[in-house]
C-alpha cells in the first residue's frame, strides 16, 4: 500500500435520517406529528460530501402536506445551534424555565410546549456547519463555512435540497432567525430568491441587519444613541431611575428617550470635543436621567456607555452585574472594581438547562444517536468568522431586495425590550435606513416584548410571540 493510500481518509456517507412518531395535547385538540433527525449532505461538483448539516423536521401527520407553511429555522452566534428556539419557543417540547425565565434548579426538566408552532406550519430547525452535530467530512475545512456569504451559500443549499427531497416546493415558505440568524436570514431572503426561492414571510427576533448600529469602535458613534432607551428600560426595570421617572409609564418614558437621542444626543456627540463644557454638563445631566448612571461617571466616559460599562455599571454598589441577553439577570460580581464583570449571567442561566435537556431529548425522544458533542454555542466559529466588507457588515440591502422583487413577502420583527445584545431602536434604525420603497412599508411588523433577547424564556412573552406569529402567518400565506 503506498504513502498515499494510508493518508487518504474514507468518504464521508449519507445516514439515514431516524424518524419517531409522537402527539402533543394542546387546548385546543390533539397534535399527531413526526420527527425527522439526520443531516443533509452538501457536495461538491463530483457528488462528493463536503460536509453534512444537522436537523431536526416536525410534520404534521395527515394528507396534502405541501399545502401546509414549511417554516426553516436557525439561531445565530453566528456560531449557536438551533436549540434556543428549538427547545425554547418554537418546537413541541421546550426545557422547563418557569414563568420568568430565570435558572431553575437542577436536574432540569422537559416540558410540553402549549406555545409551539407547530400548529402554524411544518418546522425545519437547521444548525450550520460547526454547530449542533454539523461538521465538514474534513475537520480542517469547517472554516471554509465560516463567513457570511459561505454561510449562506450553505443553508441555502440546505433549504433547495430539502425542499426537493420533502417534495415542498409548494408549499408557504416561512424564515425564522435570531439574533446573528436574523442577519441570515435577511441574506438569504435575497441570495434565494435569485434562485427561484421565494418567502412568503421572514421572522427576524432579536434583529441586527446593519452592524455599524451595535459596534461600539472608534469613530462610530451610532450605538451610543441607539443604546440609550434600551438602557433607560433595563434602569426602569430595576427601579434605578430617578423617583420621578420612575413612577412614568415605560412606554411613554421610552418615547422621550427615542426623542432626545435622535434630536439632541445624536447631535452632541457629532461634535466630538468641540462640545462646550455647558453642553456637556446639560447632556451628562439628561443621560443620568435617562439611564439611572451618575453624571460623574458621564462625564468620565465622554458621555459614551458600552454595554458591558453599563451592565457592571448601573448596580455596582450591590454587586450585581445585569445580563447583556437579558438585563432581567443579575449576576454577583467578584468586586465592585473595574468595568467588566465575571460572567454574563443571562448567559450562564441557560446554557446548563438546554444542554441537560437537549442532549436527553434527542437520544431518549428522537432516538439520534452521536458520540460528538452537540455544539450549543461554538466558540471557534466566533472567532473565526469572516466579516465581508470591513467591520460594519449589513444583509439590509439583501432584504430590501428580495422586496422589490417580491413585493408580496412580509417580515414579522420581534424585538426584547431588555435586550442589550441587539437594542430594538438598532433594529428600527436599520428597517428605517434600508431604502425600502413607501409601497411596501406596510408589509412590516414590528412586536416588542417585556423581556430579553430571548423574550421567549419570559412565560407571558412567549405566549405573545405564538400569538404574534399566528397572526403573521395567517396573514401572510393569504398575501396578494
Amino acid at each position: 500500500m503506498s504513502e498515499n493510500a494510508k493518508d487518504e481518509k474514507p468518504e464521508a456517507q449519507e445516514e439515514a435520517p431516524v424518524i419517531t412518531t409522537h402527539k402533543l395535547e394542546l387546548a385546543a385538540g390533539t397534535l399527531a406529528y413526526s420527527a425527522t433527525a439526520g443531516k443533509l449532505p452538501l457536495k461538491d461538483e463530483q457528488g462528493k460530501i463536503e460536509a453534512q448539516i444537522f436537523y431536526t423536521a416536525y410534520t404534521l401527520d395527515g394528507d396534502a402536506p405541501a399545502a401546509r407553511p414549511l417554516i426553516f429555522v436557525f439561531n445565530g452566534g453566528p456560531g449557536a445551534a438551533s436549540i434556543w428556539l428549538h427547545m425554547g419557543a418554537l418546537g413541541p417540547k421546550r426545557v422547563d424555565m418557569g414563568a420568568e425565565g430565570f435558572m431553575p434548579p437542577p436536574p432540569y426538566q422537559l416540558i410540553d410546549n402549549a406555545h409551539t408552532w407547530l400548529d402554524l406550519g411544518d418546522l425545519v430547525f437547521i444548525d450550520p456547519v460547526g454547530t449542533g452535530y454539523s461538521r465538514a467530512a474534513d475537520p480542517a475545512d469547517n472554516k471554509k463555512y465560516w463567513g457570511l456569504q459561505a454561510d449562506l451559500d450553505a443553508v441555502g443549499e440546505f433549504i433547495r435540497l430539502y425542499l426537493s427531497r420533502e417534495k415542498r416546493w409548494s408549499s408557504p415558505l416561512y424564515l425564522a432567525g435570531e439574533s446573528y440568524g436574523t442577519t441570515r436570514a435577511a441574506g438569504l431572503a435575497g441570495h434565494l430568491i435569485d434562485r427561484g426561492i421565494a418567502f412568503n414571510g421572514i421572522m427576524l427576533i432579536s434583529t441586527v441587519m446593519n452592524f455599524q448600529t451595535l459596534r461600539f469602535t472608534k469613530g462610530n458613534d451610532l450605538p451610543y444613541a441607539l443604546y440609550l432607551p434600551s438602557y433607560c428600560a433595563c434602569a426602569h426595570y430595576h427601579g434605578m431611575l430617578a423617583a420621578d421617572q420612575q413612577k412614568r409609564e415605560l412606554p411613554d418614558l421610552l418615547r422621550e428617550a427615542r426623542q432626545w437621542a435622535q434630536a439632541v444626543y445624536t447631535v452632541a456627540l457629532a461634535k466630538g470635543n468641540t462640545l462646550s463644557a455647558a453642553e456637556r454638563d446639560s447632556i451628562a445631566d439628561a443621560l443620568a436621567r435617562f439611564t439611572g448612571l451618575s453624571q460623574r461617571y458621564l462625564l468620565g466616559v465622554d458621555l459614551r456607555v458600552t454595554i458591558m460599562s453599563f451592565c457592571k455599571e448601573l448596580m455596582r454598589e450591590d454587586k450585581r452585574a445585569l445580563g447583556r441577553l437579558d438585563a432581567r439577570f443579575l449576576g454577583i460580581t467578584a468586586s465592585i472594581e473595574g468595568s467588566s464583570f465575571d460572567f454574563d449571567p443571562s448567559m450562564q442561566a441557560i446554557i446548563p438547562p438546554y444542554t441537560a435537556v437537549y442532549n436527553h431529548y434527542v437520544r431518549e425522544q428522537l432516538g439520534y444517536e452521536s458520540d460528538l458533542n452537540y455544539e450549543i454555542l461554538s466558540f471557534a466559529v466566533n472567532e473565526n468568522w469572516q466579516y465581508p466588507g470591513g467591520e460594519f457588515p449589513d444583509t439590509s440591502e439583501s432584504l430590501r431586495a428580495a422586496f422589490a422583487k417580491n413585493p408580496y413577502m412580509q417580515v414579522l420583527v420581534a424585538q426584547g425590550l431588555y435586550d442589550l445584545a441587539t437594542p430594538f431602536e438598532a433594529a428600527y434604525y436599520s428597517l428605517a435606513h434600508m431604502g425600502l420603497d413607501d409601497s411596501l412599508r406596510a408589509n412590516i411588523t414590528v412586536t416588542e416584548y417585556e423581556a430579553g433577547h430571548m423574550m421567549y424564556l419570559h412565560e407571558p412573552s412567549l405566549a405573545k410571540l405564538k400569538a404574534d406569529a399566528a397572526q403573521f402567518v395567517a396573514e401572510s400565506s393569504r398575501a396578494g
